[in-house]
């Protein structure tokens, strides 16, 4: 059930991808409402992670998975029925907001489940794909229901899923105590909210709205040191630092792809949406294989070495990516160093955690990978289109540099960590 809500989470993302065109059509959506619409989403739920996690180790993590459970469900009921685009977007921050609450949630619940040390990690390395294939998920979900049935049926699944994790929470997760301070630090979680939400629509839209997030942030880090109650312990995110900045890296590898894959199967190649989400269904078996290898593979060799190797592998498998007119190998090899990547990088943040920052731990994690997919976008999608005027040949450029920055991941989580 977990597992089901933390992909439907993810999946919500991407769900209207390919649904948007009808979804402007009806709505009589505006350039800039079509923008609100696909973004306000992710702004909601990127920015107030840290707050969910919080508020998770807090509350109890059960009480808050199935409050922001209900939240989400609520709102992507009201996107399937909005009448116009003021209630689509408002719909889509609600779901945003019940997802920042469930994730970072459901992520320290997996781990009460798992009291021993060896289930507990291979559980986790099973979660760290599960983002990775949301995102899947929900672009082929997208483009099979366009296909036959009208856009708002693609809210459906959200709906059912949230309905059973709420009906079915007090069954099959044990209660909770809060397992820190009830005091949260609400000067901070406004501060990291806007800087969040701000720097993720920046990344999309505007730079200026990207120098008021970092302003904002740094301005959160400032006030973390000073708080009696800070949200999170900047110590504690510096130990972090590598798995969290390798799960951006790939995350925002991962959506870039995808985003030029699409679109040159269905611009230069002439594919149909509901064939283009079929090419994709090639992704599916590397990154539900890489769950389980890496949970293997780190009880071996430890989460820095399994996560050079993942990071490699991802590289390997962008740069086979980039030779579009044959994308197929790289189909089945990027998700696999990806899903790698993902799952050791989890494990790499989560160790040594303490009971009372286990929901923080998620939100950190939950947060790289909401981060991840903005900045590919507006980092590489421009870097194509200066590099070339004909798209195949930028795209190959953006997703080759994309390859040599996952490379350079590798070869920092493979060196001693005096020498890192």
């Amino acid at each position: 059930m977990l597992g089901t809500v933390q992909l439907t989470l993810i999946a919500a993302i991407t769900v209207i991808t390919v649904a948007l065109p009808a979804i402007r059509r009806d709505l009589r959506l505006d350039d800039g409402g079509a923008v609100l619409v696909s973004s306000a989403y992710g702004l909601a739920f990127g920015g107030l992670l840290l707050l969910g996690g919080r508020l998770a180790d807090s509350f109890g993590r059960r009480r808050v998975f199935v409050t922001g459970a209900a939240v989400f469900g609520l709102g992507s009921a009201a996107a399937g029925l909005a009448p116009g685009a003021g209630a689509m977007v408002a719909a889509r921050f609600v779901q945003g907001a019940g997802a920042a609450l469930a994730a970072p949630a459901a992520m320290a619940l997996c781990g009460t489940l798992f009291p021993d040390p060896r289930r507990r990690s291979r559980a986790m390395a099973v979660w760290g794909v599960l983002s990775s294939a949301g995102a899947t998920a929900g672009t082929v979900l997208s483009g099979v229901v366009i296909t036959w049935v009208p856009w708002r049926w693609v809210f459906l699944a959200p709906v059912l899923v949230s309905a059973a994790a709420v009906a079915t929470a007090t069954a099959l997760f044990p209660a909770d105590r809060p397992a820190g301070t009830r005091r949260i630090d609400w000067p901070g979680a406004i501060l990291a909210t806007t800087g969040l939400a701000a720097a993720i629509y920046g990344l999309q839209r505007s730079g200026w709205a990207v120098a008021a997030g970092v302003l904002l942030l740094a301005s959160f880090c400032l006030a973390e040191r000073r708080s009696p109650a800070p949200l999170t312990h900047l110590p504690f995110l510096a130990r972090r630092a590598l798995p969290l900045a390798a799960v951006t890296l790939c995350a925002a590898a991962m959506a870039t792809a995808f985003f030029i894959l699409s679109l040159h199967l269905q611009q230069a190649r002439g594919l149909s949406p509901l064939r283009t989400s079929a090419v994709f269904l090639l992704s599916a078996p590397p990154l539900l294989a890489a769950g389980p290898l890496t949970g293997r593979l780190v009880a071996r060799l430890g989460a820095r070495r399994v996560l050079a190797a993942g990071s490699a592998t991802a590289a390997t498998g962008l740069g086979l990516l980039s030779l579009l007119g044959a994308p197929y190998a790289g189909l089945l090899v990027f998700p696999l160093g990806a899903g790698t990547t993902f799952s050791a990088a989890l494990l790499a943040t989560l160790h040594g955690v303490r009971d009372d920052e286990a929901g923080l731990a998620g939100g950190l994690v939950n947060t790289a990978m909401e981060v991840g997919p903005p900045l590919g976008l507006a980092v590489l999608i421009p870097l194509a289109a200066a590099h070339s005027p004909d798209p195949s040949s930028g795209y190959g450029f953006a997703l080759r540099v994309a390859a040599v920055a996952l490379a350079i991941t590798a070869v920092c989580a493979a060196l001693p960590r005096r020498t890192r």
